[in-house]
């Protein structure tokens, strides 16, 4: 009979599309060793716990579940980012993100809760109806907002469903990044690329605001050696202008 470990390590080796063969080789672990953890013959050690999940990256949270179905407590704890401990990479946080005014920033959690947003972000988001604590999902789902405020929705929306399931992969599923995904396919039209159409390098999100359009594309960034499961989970987004024009009325509301 498979242990608790064991079926967790099958079922996440299947999630990630990896044979016994090719985990042992990531984990420089034999395959007949990985074989008895999963039916239970063998019993993993902390390390060897640890050791596994990380050559599957499986999430911090789900590392500690992986623990403790092995008999060990948590490794990782999921700390307020208004903890001590965290002030001083969430100093680094809004030093980013307030450099990079007169440009859009903002930081979303792992269900794209706004965590924090710089002066700019505030300004544009405010006019779709948008602040600090609300969810960037439910924007997305509000098609009726979406079309007054966004050019562009639906090829936004298309790159959002990527995103979504891209996220809920790495994850190894998540509920809610895949309803978000289903209920903004459903209502989209979602055009193939032609064969002999050149792309252009981004796809930017065209934003209606105060009567001007602002075209902005993005770029994403988290923190590295991230071993606190909010952290690890927040991603700051910097919005840049992706035409002059953009560019320049920001630039000008700068002075």
């Amino acid at each position: 009979m498979e242990s608790s470990f064991g079926s967790m390590l099958k079922e996440w080796r299947n999630r990630r599309n990896i044979s016994q063969f090719n985990l042992g080789l990531d984990a420089n672990v034999s395959a007949r060793h990985l074989s008895f953890l999963e039916s239970g013959r063998a019993q993993p050690s902390r390390s060897m716990v640890l050791h596994l999940c990380e050559a599957l990256n499986v999430p911090r949270e789900t590392r500690n579940s992986f623990l403790n179905a092995a008999g060990f407590a948590p490794a990782f704890r999921k700390r307020a980012l208004d903890e001590g401990e965290m002030s001083a990479v969430m100093d680094a946080m809004r030093w980013m993100m307030e450099r990079h005014n007169p440009f859009p920033a903002m930081a979303v959690d792992i269900h794209w809760h706004l965590i924090e947003l710089n002066h700019c972000a505030q300004l544009l988001f405010s006019s779709l109806g948008v602040s600090k604590g609300d969810s960037m999902l439910d924007l997305l789902l509000d098609q009726n907002r979406l079309e007054q405020h966004l050019e562009n929705w639906e090829e936004v929306a298309q790159h959002a469903i990527s995103r979504l399931r891209l996220e809920s992969a790495h994850l190894g599923g998540d509920p809610i990044l895949d309803d978000a995904a289903n209920q903004i396919s459903e209502r989209i039209n979602i055009k193939p690329v032609a064969g002999n159409n050149v792309l252009p390098p981004v796809i930017p999100a065209r934003y209606k605001a105060n009567g001007m359009v602002f075209s902005f594309f993005s770029t994403i960034a988290q923190f590295g050696t991230a071993e606190d499961i909010a952290l690890a989970d927040l991603k700051i987004e910097l919005l840049f202008p992706a035409d002059d024009t953009t560019r320049e009325i920001l630039l000008s509301m700068e002075t």
